[in-house]
């Protein structure tokens, strides 16, 4: 037998999000609703276990355009199955090794510099000799996101 629609407050009580919320991830694409008779939205149950996998990615860190490109990666944009979260948990696996590595690297470099831009240290690691990013319009604290190798 076939679940009936949800409104979109049941779907915010039951996956403890606001109404806001959902409105927010439908307006990124990250989840859709189809409109009742009367223009209000109303979403297939699914789309709990949708919220949810969103929200556990968000507590991870994973950004909501990397949820967005991930769940757009699942075929006919369906709501992810126990295998697809072991794919996408992999995938987000990566992405999260990816950033604690940058945040070991501003780590390691942060002792010397608080990366103010005031170009005063001698081994500064935003150090912008001669001002020479300013002729890409760009400024030295950018050098703060360079991986280092």
């Amino acid at each position: 037998m076939p679940h009936s629609p949800l409104s979109v407050g049941q779907v915010a009580k039951r996956c403890d999000v606001k109404v806001s919320t959902l409105h927010f991830y439908e307006e990124k694409g990250l989840i859709s609703s189809v409109r009742s008779a009367g223009n209000q939205r109303r979403y297939k149950p699914e789309i709990m276990r949708r919220v949810s996998v969103i929200k556990a990615a968000q507590k991870l860190g994973v950004s909501l355009q990397d949820i967005k490109l991930s769940l757009a990666s699942l075929p006919n944009n369906r709501t992810p199955d126990k295998e697809d979260w072991a794919a996408l948990s992999q995938q987000w696996h990566k992405l999260l090794n990816h950033r604690i590595k940058q945040l070991e690297n501003l780590r390691d470099s942060v002792s010397g510099c608080i990366g103010c831009g005031c170009l005063s240290l001698v081994h500064c690691p935003i150090y912008n000799k001669d001002d020479y990013l300013a002729d890409n319009g760009e400024s030295g604290a950018i050098l703060l996101n360079r991986d280092n190798e």
